[in-house]
């Protein structure tokens, strides 16, 4: 009986993953350096939809990574950058900050200006690059009080895999990396002047897969 209960207790916890893997939402984002799949959150819905309502409307399609810092982030979004037509910036959308989406390397974040509510751009997000920080680095933020207490899965994963734990919950974490880190790695490498790549990187086009 007790091996039935836990062939059960599997099933169940198996069906629970599929069932939260189907609403999840997966995109494709086709750049000139490569091809990053990303899952967008189902606990952030205001920017989930907004991102994948400008995928339908085909609006990343030409746009530019225009700001790439190395350990730190890519960026792009800014409809003003479009190769083809430039059009004009988006509105912002409230922020949606949650406790267990934080800065962790392969991070999809809305970008925003400097305002009292950090409400996100209407468009514009970045993807973590970041680097491994030390345990005095993040012991160091929780005694100034620049972040909160980190649990022990923020202190592993930001000591080893790197992140920008810095920027946590005041900039809005909504998806992340699945495949193709390692063009988001190539992409921070990119020569630039400045913040801005020498040789343009472009979005070709970013689609739904899932």
């Amino acid at each position: 009986m007790k091996r039935i209960a836990l062939l059960l207790t599997a099933f169940i916890t198996i069906g629970m993953l599929t069932e939260n893997s189907a609403q999840s939402t997966k995109v494709k984002m086709k750049t000139s350096l490569g091809d990053v799949t990303l899952v967008l959150y189902d606990d952030t819905p205001i920017h989930r939809d907004n991102f994948i309502k400008l995928v339908k409307e085909n609006f990343y399609d030409g746009i530019l990574f225009h700001r790439v810092i190395q350990q730190f982030m890519i960026q792009g979004g800014d409809p003003t950058t479009r190769v083809d037509k430039p059009g004009p910036q988006l509105g912002t959308i409230p922020a949606e900050f949650r406790p267990n989406h934080w800065h962790k390397k392969g991070a999809l974040a809305a970008a925003r200006t400097d305002n009292p509510q950090k409400a996100s751009s209407g468009s514009q997000f970045y993807i973590v690059v970041g680097r491994p920080c030390s345990v005095n680095e993040l012991n160091q933020m929780e005694a100034s009080g620049q972040h909160p207490k980190f649990t022990e899965e923020q202190r592993k994963v930001y000591t080893t895999v790197g992140g920008t734990p810095h920027l946590d919950y005041t900039y809005t974490v909504y998806g992340e990396v699945t495949e193709g880190l390692d063009i988001v790695d190539k992409i921070a490498l990119v020569p630039c002047a400045a913040t801005k790549p020498i040789t343009p990187v472009k979005i070709l086009s970013v689609t739904i897969v899932k």
